[in-house]
């Protein structure tokens, strides 16, 4: 027989090598009884072999991995959040102990199982890997204690009520929660999402085991015990699936609950979130379209104006209304309707009734490039002029149609040719469209205040790049979560291109060395081959929820979605504009 290590040292040879004309290459052919082909197809064979393993091997790696990740919010879980409430509890009897009890289940029993037995049994053997290849024959071992997650699943609507009814009657209890919920260790989540996790890790386990059944070959010793243990997994996982299922409707509520930066009791086993999303309010007063955000639940209606915040956008909620009682009802304005209800009466819109009423200008120093052509503004020959009847700020040449308004006496206009189109009912001649206005849209065409709605993080940072030769520059930097492995660069938040956009994948990040001499604070950078970009934030959270989500896509890792980071300052006028409207 061949060896492996023979086999290892020849296996990239191909027939035609200078090799095979080797004296002493040819007599171990010769040795073995070997023609050059049948050498070639034996070392095909064994590459296959070891890929085959290799994968094999980098399964059990992940369910490793993600089984120490699991046991240290386990350990969140039971010895900081359950340890702090519970003690609490008995050393002041500011709540019940009962009440900590009737939350964490038997979250105690499953910290103890994961943390003393499943993940050490794991960690010896892969140190053992090489002389022992196997994981069937562990969890088949262990697979039989996962029944005691039945008892959490099935708690866990109960935990959940009881969490949000403590939080409102209890001071002591709501800070406990919110001071470890400020902790580096939390993630920049709340307890709930934490609570999600051991509902979730069964499924988790089943998909694993799935893969690594699909790549482990039939005969292989551990296809039996491997075998086995998805059986028993599998049918442990079907506790949970119903759970999930409502898991993802909490999941959603947690998701408004953050955009409404945490100030809304909404988070409720009984509240399903509709339908959300941007419309636009007409004013009482002057008849002004504002863009406002609606979010529908199953019991009320919630009306909320937007604040551009530092890290995306948050909202706050101007009024509820409640669905009992509340009516549509059209008027006669085109594509707007009424909503009535006990509380409130708010006059929509879909979308803006161009040069009937007057737009909402968005504001000259949030945008660097002309929203139509995206070309860049500048002093002299790209200056910024605002559409009359849609309010978005383009340029000279993107601007230079004129159209009759209504709400200003139907006079002409300068306006955007989208607006000129709708509003004329024809498009301009082709000889007066400009070569920028006919161009394909490119890649970079994600419109940032989009991207930021709908984000993983998003902020303004200062960045440079090594060896470019320019200095230190200031953009709107977005990860979008349906792209949360690419970085994208604007120049400010309502820019409708990127100036750039930067994959992720590979990059390894860290604090600058003393080499890189950068006098800003808050100062990281990543690097990938040639290429190393510094970053600067405005705070040391900051700075570390950048690190940490980089680092994360660097990995390839998921990410979590709208991690909160800290509360910031509104954008200037903002908060005065929201307060001057009527109610």
């Amino acid at each position: 027989m061949l060896t492996s290590s023979f086999l290892r040292d020849k296996m990239e040879l191909s027939p035609h090598s200078e090799h095979f004309r080797q004296p002493f290459f040819c007599l171990s052919l010769q040795m073995f009884g070997l023609t050059q082909q049948e050498f070639t197809c034996l070392c095909v064979c064994f590459a296959l072999q070891l890929s085959v393993q290799q994968r094999v091997f980098n399964i059990a790696n992940e369910l490793l991995q993600t089984e120490k990740a699991y046991v240290s919010r386990l350990h969140l879980l039971d010895q900081v959040f359950c340890g702090r409430l519970m003690e609490e509890a008995r050393a002041r009897g500011s709540f019940p102990c009962e009440v900590v009890m009737g939350i964490f289940s038997n979250i105690c029993s499953i910290y103890c199982f994961h943390q003393q037995f499943l993940l050490p049994a794991l960690e010896k053997r892969m140190e053992e890997w090489d002389a022992n290849p196997r994981i069937g024959d562990i969890l088949q071992k262990l697979a039989p204690f996962l029944k005691m997650y039945g008892e959490y699943v099935k708690n866990f609507d109960t935990a959940m009520e009881l969490v949000n009814t403590w939080m409102e009657r209890s001071s002591q209890f709501k800070a406990i929660i919110h001071d470890i919920q400020k902790e580096e260790m939390c993630g920049n989540l709340t307890l709930q999402h934490h609570m999600l996790e051991p509902v979730q890790r069964i499924p988790r386990y089943e998909l694993l085991l799935k893969d690594y059944l699909h790549r482990l070959p039939e005969d292989a010793d551990d296809f039996k015990d491997a075998q086995k243990s998805l059986e028993l997994i599998a049918t442990a996982a079907e506790h949970s699936n119903a759970a999930i299922r409502k898991m993802e409707r909490m999941r959603k509520l947690l998701k408004v609950y953050e955009l409404l930066g945490g100030e809304e009791d909404i988070v409720n086993p009984t509240n399903e979130l509709i339908k959300e999303g941007h419309i636009l309010k007409l004013s009482a007063k002057n008849g002004t379209s504002q863009d406002r955000y609606l979010i529908l639940f199953n019991d009320r209606l919630l009306y909320c104006v937007p604040k551009l915040r530092l890290i995306g956008q948050k909202f706050g909620v101007r009024a509820r209304i409640d669905v009992d009682g509340m009516e549509t009802s059209s008027i006669n304005v085109p594509r707007t309707f009424l909503v009535s209800g006990k509380q409130r009466s708010l006059e929509l819109q879909n979308c803006t009734e161009l040069g009937k009423r007057a737009p909402t200008p968005i504001r000259e120093k949030e945008v660097t490039l002309c929203m139509k052509c995206q070309e860049p503004f500048n002093s002299i020959t790209k200056r910024r002029h605002h559409c009359k009847a849609c309010g978005h700020v383009v340029c000279g040449k993107c601007s230079e149609f004129r159209a009759r308004l209504l709400y200003d006496n139907n006079r002409a206009n300068r306006v955007c040719i989208d607006c000129y189109t709708t509003l004329v009912g024809v498009p301009p001649s082709p000889a007066s469209l400009t070569n920028s206005a006919q161009r394909r849209r490119s890649i970079l065409e994600k419109q940032a205040s989009v991207a930021a709605e709908n984000s993983v993080l998003c902020s303004f940072l200062h960045h440079m790049e090594k060896g470019s030769g320019r200095g230190w520059q200031k953009a709107w930097f977005v990860i979008p979560e349906n792209e949360p492995l690419v970085l994208y660069i604007y120049g400010a938040p309502q820019d409708v291109k990127a100036q750039r956009s930067i994959p992720l994948i590979g990059f390894e990040v860290s604090l600058p060395e003393s080499c890189d001499r950068l006098e800003r604070r808050y100062a990281f950078k990543m690097s990938q081959s040639h290429l190393t970009v510094y970053f600067s934030a405005d705070g040391e959270e900051l700075q570390r929820r950048w690190m940490e989500v980089l680092s994360r896509a660097g990995r390839g890792e998921e990410i979590p979605a709208h991690g909160p980071i800290s509360e910031a300052l509104e954008e200037e006028g903002e908060e005065s504009t929201s307060l001057g409207e009527s109610t």
